[in-house]
């Protein structure tokens, strides 16, 4: 009988706009396969064809199209797709997935800088995503303003609905992914994503080697 596949593991990458979580993701996932660990990239909102689809209603259009609760019901429905349809057949199959954007999102954005309370958030995300949690979120610190300058910069088209939100906002969604760091010490790498993406990139390396057994 054939030897069970070994689940893959689950790393997130979280931060405010413009921090470097999609470039990082990639090179993550580049810098795993070099180790002979297939990943899987993919992100959020989105992951999946339905989730895809609420991403559009998320980030476009006017800053206050939604309010703080209409968003976080939106992400988690997206994200209860993206789980199931996506992320748990990875990891059952053995793939690891990095994922730009998990539930920390949600509650720094719509919670900390929101105003939405954290348990009614927490209710939301555990019905969303169940017991697949992450086995490693690297939360990419940066100064709000420096991050904004660089997401304008982007080219990022008209998913900008986030970003025009504000610097007290976005200030508030860096203390938030702080406190959620700090509270989950275990889980969370907190990265200076304020240096150049090669020296980022050995930051993130490092983490996934010392928390997740990868040779370095």
């Amino acid at each position: 009988m054939a030897e069970p596949v070994p689940p893959g593991r689950f790393i997130t990458l979280e931060g405010g706009e413009g921090a470097g979580k999609s470039t990082q993701a990639r090179r993550l996932a580049a810098w795993l396969g070099e180790r002979g660990i297939d990943c899987l990239l993919t992100r959020e909102p989105g992951g999946s064809p339905g989730a895809e689809d609420i991403r559009t209603l998320l980030v476009t259009g006017e800053p206050g199209r939604w309010d703080a609760v209409t968003e976080a019901l939106l992400m988690n429905a997206a994200r209860r797709d993206h789980v199931v349809r996506t992320i748990r057949p990875a990891l059952a199959a053995g793939t690891w997935v990095i994922c730009d954007r998990f539930f920390d999102s949600t509650l720094a954005y719509q919670g900390y800088a929101g105003g939405v309370p954290l348990a009614t958030l927490r209710a939301f995300i555990d019905a969303a995503v169940g017991d697949t949690r992450p086995d490693l979120t690297l939360i990419m610190d940066m100064d709000p303003d420096t991050g904004l300058a660089r997401a304008h910069g982007g080219g990022s088209g008209a998913e900008t609905r986030f970003e025009r939100k504000g610097t007290a906002f976005h200030t508030a969604v860096r203390e938030g992914f702080r406190t959620l760091a700090g509270d989950e010490p275990r889980r969370c790498a907190v990265i200076d994503a304020g240096r150049s993406v090669e020296d980022v990139a050995a930051a993130i390396a490092g983490a996934v080697a010392e928390r997740l057994g990868v040779a370095a």
